[in-house]
Protein backbone atom coordinates (compact mmCIF):
# COMPACT_ATOMS: atom_id res chain seq x y z
CA UNK A 1 0.00 0.00 0.00
CA UNK A 2 2.81 2.43 0.83
CA UNK A 3 4.33 1.96 -2.61
CA UNK A 4 1.10 3.10 -4.32
CA UNK A 5 0.82 6.17 -2.09
CA UNK A 6 4.42 7.09 -2.89
CA UNK A 7 3.82 6.59 -6.62
CA UNK A 8 0.69 8.75 -6.47
CA UNK A 9 2.64 11.55 -4.74
CA UNK A 10 5.52 11.29 -7.23
CA UNK A 11 3.21 11.47 -10.26
CA UNK A 12 1.30 14.42 -8.80
CA UNK A 13 4.62 16.24 -8.22
CA UNK A 14 5.86 15.56 -11.74
CA UNK A 15 2.65 16.69 -13.42
CA UNK A 16 2.05 19.85 -11.36
CA UNK A 17 3.62 23.30 -11.62
CA UNK A 18 6.71 24.07 -9.50
CA UNK A 19 5.98 25.43 -6.03
CA UNK A 20 8.71 28.07 -6.32
CA UNK A 21 9.68 30.63 -8.93
CA UNK A 22 12.66 30.06 -11.19
CA UNK A 23 14.88 32.84 -9.81
CA UNK A 24 16.84 34.52 -11.46
CA UNK A 25 15.09 33.60 -14.74
CA UNK A 26 11.84 35.06 -13.35
CA UNK A 27 11.91 38.11 -11.13
CA UNK A 28 10.64 37.68 -7.59
CA UNK A 29 7.61 39.64 -6.45
CA UNK A 30 8.66 42.65 -4.37
CA UNK A 31 6.56 44.66 -1.93
CA UNK A 32 7.26 47.67 0.24
CA UNK A 33 7.99 45.33 3.14
CA UNK A 34 10.52 43.21 1.20
CA UNK A 35 13.99 43.06 2.69
CA UNK A 36 16.89 42.63 0.34
CA UNK A 37 20.14 43.47 2.10
CA UNK A 38 21.69 46.11 4.35
CA UNK A 39 23.33 49.05 2.58
CA UNK A 40 25.16 52.06 3.96
CA UNK A 41 25.60 55.71 3.03
CA UNK A 42 29.30 56.14 3.94
CA UNK A 43 29.06 59.94 3.81
CA UNK A 44 26.64 59.96 6.77
CA UNK A 45 28.19 57.21 8.98
CA UNK A 46 29.80 58.62 12.14
CA UNK A 47 31.46 55.32 13.21
CA UNK A 48 29.52 55.19 16.48
CA UNK A 49 29.38 51.37 16.51
CA UNK A 50 25.72 51.10 17.50
CA UNK A 51 24.94 48.84 14.55
CA UNK A 52 27.82 46.54 15.48
CA UNK A 53 26.64 46.24 19.10
CA UNK A 54 22.98 45.64 18.16
CA UNK A 55 23.62 43.05 15.43
CA UNK A 56 22.45 39.67 16.84
CA UNK A 57 24.47 37.72 14.26
CA UNK A 58 27.65 39.80 14.79
CA UNK A 59 27.84 40.34 11.05
CA UNK A 60 28.92 44.01 11.21
CA UNK A 61 32.41 45.21 12.11
CA UNK A 62 33.45 48.86 12.37
CA UNK A 63 37.07 49.95 12.47
CA UNK A 64 37.37 53.53 13.68
CA UNK A 65 41.12 53.66 12.99
CA UNK A 66 40.83 52.41 9.40
CA UNK A 67 37.51 54.24 8.89
CA UNK A 68 35.82 51.15 7.46
CA UNK A 69 32.44 49.49 7.88
CA UNK A 70 32.16 45.88 6.88
CA UNK A 71 29.38 43.33 6.78
CA UNK A 72 29.57 39.57 6.37
CA UNK A 73 26.70 38.76 4.02
CA UNK A 74 26.75 35.08 5.03
CA UNK A 75 26.27 35.91 8.72
CA UNK A 76 23.65 38.64 8.25
CA UNK A 77 20.13 37.38 9.01
CA UNK A 78 18.44 40.50 7.55
CA UNK A 79 16.69 41.27 10.84
CA UNK A 80 16.76 45.08 10.41
CA UNK A 81 18.12 45.70 13.96
CA UNK A 82 21.08 47.72 12.70
CA UNK A 83 18.85 49.90 10.53
CA UNK A 84 16.42 50.59 13.37
CA UNK A 85 19.12 51.56 15.88
CA UNK A 86 21.36 53.73 13.66
CA UNK A 87 21.27 57.24 15.21
CA UNK A 88 22.09 59.07 11.95
CA UNK A 89 20.04 56.77 9.69
CA UNK A 90 22.91 55.97 7.35
CA UNK A 91 21.85 52.29 7.09
CA UNK A 92 18.83 51.12 5.16
CA UNK A 93 17.38 47.94 3.71
CA UNK A 94 17.68 47.79 -0.05
CA UNK A 95 14.78 45.93 -1.64
CA UNK A 96 16.69 45.12 -4.81
CA UNK A 97 18.05 41.63 -5.12
CA UNK A 98 21.81 41.57 -5.32
CA UNK A 99 24.16 39.30 -7.18
CA UNK A 100 25.26 36.14 -5.36
CA UNK A 101 27.84 36.77 -2.64
CA UNK A 102 31.52 36.28 -3.31
CA UNK A 103 33.48 33.38 -1.85
CA UNK A 104 34.13 35.29 1.38
CA UNK A 105 30.85 37.20 1.50
CA UNK A 106 32.47 40.15 3.30
CA UNK A 107 31.77 43.61 1.94
CA UNK A 108 34.05 46.44 3.12
CA UNK A 109 33.01 50.10 2.72
CA UNK A 110 35.27 53.09 3.41
CA UNK A 111 33.58 55.68 5.63
CA UNK A 112 33.88 59.16 4.12
CA UNK A 113 32.12 61.18 6.83
CA UNK A 114 33.85 64.48 7.62
CA UNK A 115 33.06 65.98 11.01
CA UNK A 116 31.84 69.59 10.70
CA UNK A 117 34.21 72.21 12.06
CA UNK A 118 32.88 74.01 15.14
CA UNK A 119 33.65 77.70 15.57
CA UNK A 120 36.10 78.42 18.39
CA UNK A 121 34.42 78.84 21.77
CA UNK A 122 34.48 82.27 23.39
CA UNK A 123 34.80 84.26 20.18
CA UNK A 124 31.61 85.89 19.05
CA UNK A 125 31.22 87.93 15.95
CA UNK A 126 29.54 91.25 16.36
CA UNK A 127 27.54 92.69 13.56
CA UNK A 128 27.27 96.35 13.58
Amino acid sequence: MTFFEMTKTALRTILSRPATILYPAQAAKKTGLSRGHVTIDPARCISCGTCQRKCPAQAILISKEAKTWQIDRFRCVVCNSCVDTCPVKCLFMDTQYSAPATAKGVEVVAITYVKPVKPPAGKTESTG
